[in-house]
């Protein structure tokens, strides 16, 4: 029929079911992201709740899935409770002191740069001088970046819906587990080793997240405070969330905490910038290369790109996501390699034995 064999008509029908399926995904990327954070936010309560469902020994998950977020709210409330305040304190007084920050610099910027002044010098007081030319935008843009989180304001029902989600992931994930791979017949193994590995890669990266932000969160709340920055656990808290968020997020927290520190005439910038050097050395090449693992681990190139191609597609959620999916591609792509290579090697022995 129109020149087309079944076997062509198969391939012609299984790359439009695959345009189609992108295209649905395209459209309901908004609530795939919040099914996708629940997954993941599961996946850091995984190993807490899998350690007392082995104590428990029961035949349901329920006991220990309530035990462990009652444990994670009493450490989040305790968390809150103690650092929670002193953040809450520092943003106060932070956003008082935004107009005198921007009076401060406009003045400076007005005395104009002097000829005699060192490099660093200089280099400030150009950067106080594009802060003055763009103060009018700046002040313009306040308002509505103000509307635009009160728009926006409608999305933390995802704060709610999110942990909801994460417990029937956690209650029915031997369900769900167990209805995915009844779709594979003849391939169940190659698929539950398949299953295993995108569930320890992701258990391992969400893992090695956790451990890395409050690692940034700690070292950044105790130098900042040893070197007297201003609002130096306000500036740890952003360091800590930016810190989810792949390549960007480190960069911004840093823009910010010496932005921060300039305007508010903190004396030694240039010891702050070399520490917020060194410690990012550490971390990616030495403390993130240990935790992940050699499954995690991607090529620079490779991760700059995602992050910019997430960022195109899907904004800050892209960005966020775009690490895990790349990891988990790879993965793919070596299990369908290694089938493929088992399946070329049974079909060349009748060959050879023939």
């Amino acid at each position: 029929m129109l020149g087309l064999d079944k076997q062509t008509a198969r391939q012609t029908w299984t790359a439009a079911l695959v345009l189609l399926g992108i295209a649905l995904v395209y459209f309901v990327r908004q609530t795939l992201f919040v099914f996708v954070i629940a997954l993941l936010f599961a996946y850091l309560l995984y190993p807490l709740m899998n350690f007392i469902d082995r104590r428990l020994s029961g035949s349901t998950r329920t006991p220990a899935l309530f035990i462990t977020f009652a444990l994670v709210i009493l450490i989040l409330g305790t968390f809150i409770s103690f650092i929670g305040t002193v953040v809450a304190e520092q943003a106060n007084a932070l956003a008082a002191s935004a107009p005198g920050f921007l009076d401060r610099l406009r003045a400076a910027a007005d005395a104009g740069p002097d000829p005699n002044g060192t490099v660093w010098q200089k280099f400030f007081q150009m950067l106080e001088s594009q802060l003055r030319q763009h103060y009018n935008e700046l002040v313009s843009f306040a308002p509505q970046a103000t509307l635009r989180l009160l728009s926006a304001s409608g999305s933390l029902i995802d704060v709610v819906i999110v942990p909801i989600l994460a417990f029937f992931i956690l209650k029915d994930g031997r369900e769900i587990q167990e209805s995915f791979l009844g779709l594979f017949d003849r391939r169940r193994h190659m698929a539950e080793e398949t299953l295993a590995d995108v569930h320890e890669l992701l258990l391992q990266y969400m893992r090695a997240l956790l451990f890395l932000c409050c690692a940034t969160f700690i070292s950044f709340s105790i130098v900042l405070s040893a070197l007297r920055v201003p609002y130096a656990i306000l500036l740890a808290a952003i360091a800590f969330l930016l810190e989810f968020i792949p390549l960007v997020g480190p960069l911004a927290a840093a823009l910010i905490i010496v932005g921060v520190s300039v305007a508010s005439g903190f004396d030694h910038v240039l010891w702050l910038v070399i520490y917020l050097g060194v410690y990012r050395l550490f971390q990616d090449y030495v403390l993130s290369p240990h935790l992940m693992s050699k499954g995690v681990e991607l090529h620079p190139l490779l991760v700059i790109f995602g992050v910019f191609a997430g960022g195109e597609i899907g904004g800050v959620a892209g960005i966020f996501l775009s690490i895990p999916v790349l990891a988990l591609l790879r993965l793919l792509f070596h299990r369908f390699r290694k089938a493929q290579s088992l399946q070329w090697g049974a079909t060349s022995e009748p060959e050879k034995s023939s």
